[in-house]
């Protein structure tokens, strides 16, 4: 503070200094501004935090650090940012995992620190490790879902570093477990059965008809959704291909329309507002459905519509001889490592090939002797 006093005129019980001299009432009265300074300190600190340290206080009023980054303040100025990017070069349905996450990280930091917000300064490896049990345990995730909350929260570590706002990254030493990749492909048999059963509710219905659209086209629920009559041309064989962008990467895509994607367009022609080719629905109602539609149709796995995706690429492409090259370009890909994650190659095909190659062999080379 830079006040002094001398020993004998201080009142310990009251913190201030005794008399009413000239020199007393002056001293008093910064003792009594530097008291109000610390106590708004508190209070700010308080409210922002939810939780404060002497040490905060301290630096608060000297000076040091107030203007300190928050995990959640800074999380919020990165989910303003992409919301402004949404429809240019970010999709709403990955805004929403950031929201997921907002709200989460927010419950575990009331439920384990009764903090609203915590400095970056104070993240540490004990705090991941803590943010990972509640996922795991208290919130019962899967082991991907909480991989993914993860790498979503390394982003804003990384923001956070690139910002100069840490030294260091506070989360250094911290394992994820690689959750074991599942066939994300539905069998031929699974496709079959799913075309083919009766399915009365028309709300599950057009949810089967978007699967199937989009296991014979290759297109994710954002591109489907935005898909429009514009997007389909005519070559001048009469071929008709979806010639457009991803929502995603942005990378135009051409695919050929075969039979049952056109049958399933002209069952919705003119249903759909604003030139789009379906009506819409979100991806959340899509995928209830796809539970209740793969029970009806006896599919014995969670189905959601990220799997047509997946379908197209094993069942309808590879499966069939359609090299990942092409597949790679159909599907929107920029780099032909993100189509092989798609490519899941039944035992029979591989039979198959290796059947073929054998017979392309036959007689080239002779065994040794």
């Amino acid at each position: 503070t830079k006040l002094k006093v001398e020993e004998r005129l201080w009142h310990v019980k009251s913190g201030r200094v005794a008399g009413k001299s000239h020199a007393a009432t002056a001293l008093n009265r910064e003792i009594n501004k530097i008291n109000l300074s610390i106590h708004t300190h508190y209070r700010e600190i308080l409210e922002r935090t939810g939780k404060v340290t002497a040490s905060q206080v301290k630096n608060a009023f000297q000076g040091i650090a107030t203007a300190q980054k928050t995990l959640i303040a800074l999380f919020e100025e990165m989910m303003q940012e992409f919301h402004f990017r949404i429809g240019i070069d970010r999709a709403a349905s990955t805004y929403t995992q950031h929201e997921v996450l907002h709200k989460q990280l927010k419950s575990f930091l009331r439920e384990k620190y009764q903090m609203e917000d915590i400095p970056l300064s104070e993240l540490d490896l004990p705090f991941i490790e803590a943010f990972n049990y509640y996922l795991r345990v208290k919130r019962k995730m899967k082991p991907g879902t909480v991989r993914a909350r993860t790498v979503l929260l390394n982003k804003v570590i990384r923001q956070a570093l690139h910002r100069n706002l840490i030294s260091r990254p506070p989360f250094e030493g911290f394992g994820l477990d690689k959750p074991q990749v599942q066939n994300r492909s539905l069998t031929a048999e699974e496709l079959e059965r799913l075309i083919s059963t009766p399915i009365k509710s028309c709300t599950q219905s057009f949810i089967r008809d978007m699967f199937v659209f989009s296991t014979f086209t290759g297109l994710s629920y954002a591109d489907l959704k935005k898909l429009t009559g514009k997007d389909i041309i005519t070559e001048e064989d009469g071929s008709r291909w979806i010639s457009t962008d991803r929502q995603k990467t942005k990378t135009t895509f051409h695919v050929k329309l075969l039979n049952i994607p056109i049958q399933i367009m002209e069952r919705y022609r003119g249903l759909a507002a604003g030139g789009n080719v379906f009506p819409p629905m979100s991806l959340g109602q899509v995928n209830v459905g796809l539970k209740k539609v793969a029970k009806k149709c006896s599919i014995e796995r969670t189905l959601t519509f990220h799997m047509s995706r997946h379908t197209f690429a094993s069942q309808v492409c590879l499966s069939q001889g359609v090299p990942i090259e092409s597949l790679s370009r159909m599907m929107g890909h920029k780099s032909i490592h993100t189509t092989q994650r798609y490519a899941h190659l039944n035992p029979e095909k591989i039979g198959n090939d290796m059947k073929q190659l054998s017979l392309r062999l036959a007689g080239r080379f002779t065994h040794l002797k």
